[in-house]
């Protein structure tokens, strides 16, 4: 039995669910969004909970059970508080700006890299340095945060580059001299 599946998922105070068959509709304070079910999977709403069950035991089906359950509790509780992450980048000279609907980053190429940034996220930047991304739907906010790292990921030699707010760089040493 599915440990995460089975687990009721709770709707906060301001918080709207619509089922229509397969497609579960989530609408907050922060916006609206949507999630058609996998085949076999059902849903079910009850005092103020919903309740995610499936018809099969294969494998298959199993896998999504778990699945489901969570992308809907992370859309409840995107349109309810939002996601956000943030990115340090370290480095002499790097530097980010926001240009209209892009991100531009100096990280020490020949030319500024362009991020041009979807609808449903916002990008602010503070001291040029210090990116926040946030946004309603927990998997695009992850998915931006982790393109613009992969511009320019903190290398282990100097620790340049760019980072999640908090993470550890594994430094190495360099060559030396015998």
């Amino acid at each position: 039995m599915s440990r995460i599946g089975t687990q009721p998922i709770q709707i906060p105070a301001g918080v709207s669910v619509a089922i229509d068959g397969d497609n579960v509709t989530v609408k907050g304070k922060l916006g609206e969004l949507s999630y058609q079910l996998p085949p076999q999977i059902s849903i079910k709403q009850e005092d103020g909970q919903l309740v995610v069950s499936r018809a099969s035991e294969l494998k298959r089906i199993r896998g999504f059970h778990g699945l489901a359950r969570t992308l809907i509790a992370n859309m409840i509780g995107g349109v309810d508080k939002g996601y956000t992450k943030q990115l340090e980048i370290v480095g002499v000279g790097y530097k980010a700006a926001i240009n209209g609907n892009h991100v531009s980053l100096s990280l020490g190429f020949a030319s500024a890299k362009d991020y041009f940034v979807p609808d449903g996220v916002t990008v602010t930047e503070q001291g040029g340095t210090k990116l926040t991304v946030n946004g309603i739907d927990k998997q695009l906010v992850g998915r931006v945060a982790a393109d613009i790292r992969d511009y320019y990921p903190a290398e282990p030699y100097k620790g340049v580059g760019i980072r999640y707010a908090g993470e550890v760089v594994r430094r190495k040493e360099g060559k030396t001299v015998a």
